[in-house]
């Protein structure tokens, strides 16, 4: 008996670990409540062909917790090769709201290609801030993503009001 219930509260508390691991995995990339990333567009497509396009459902990828669309199978498969390369900076959240300890989200058509990195808008307005000046942005974001990536937006307000 004592070994039945043994088993059964292990189960249950490695369900719920894993279950918190796969949500604290989501919370670092923007996403849809289906798990899409970018709202559906091709991330390679701003490298390959220097705007954005819409994937497709034929073409997917998986990464840190989020479901990649691609335009083609060339560039699911470049992505796959190195999805880092291709993710958008700050798991696709507003790059400029980083900078504000906020996860913001974006506009896949408000984009900057800066030394082989994707960083992403709120909307154009907000890329006209950020392209002010974008090397003292990234150099802020980059410190302040580290404390901000595995925190919900609730949890990043309680921290920083």
């Amino acid at each position: 008996m004592r070994l039945s219930s043994f088993v059964k509260t292990t189960f249950a508390t490695s369900a719920l670990l894993v279950s918190s691991l796969s949500f604290a995995a989501n919370i670092e990339v923007n996403a849809s409540a289906n798990d899409l990333a970018l709202k559906g567009y091709d991330t390679v497509s701003y490298f390959t062909k220097g705007a954005p396009t819409k994937g497709s459902d034929k073409y997917t990828a998986a990464y840190n917790g989020a479901i990649y669309q691609f335009s083609s199978a060339a560039n699911r498969d470049l992505f796959q090769s190195e999805p880092s390369k291709y993710a958008p900076q700050y798991g696709g959240y507003c790059a400029f709201g980083v900078t504000m300890n906020r996860k913001f989200d974006t506009d896949p058509t408000a984009w900057h290609i800066r030394g082989d990195k994707l960083y992403l808008n709120l909307n154009k307005d907000v890329q006209k801030k950020w392209a002010t000046d974008i090397p003292s942005y990234i150099e802020t974001a980059q410190v302040k993503w580290v404390d901000i990536k595995g925190l919900t937006e609730a949890q990043i307000e309680k921290v920083y009001e």
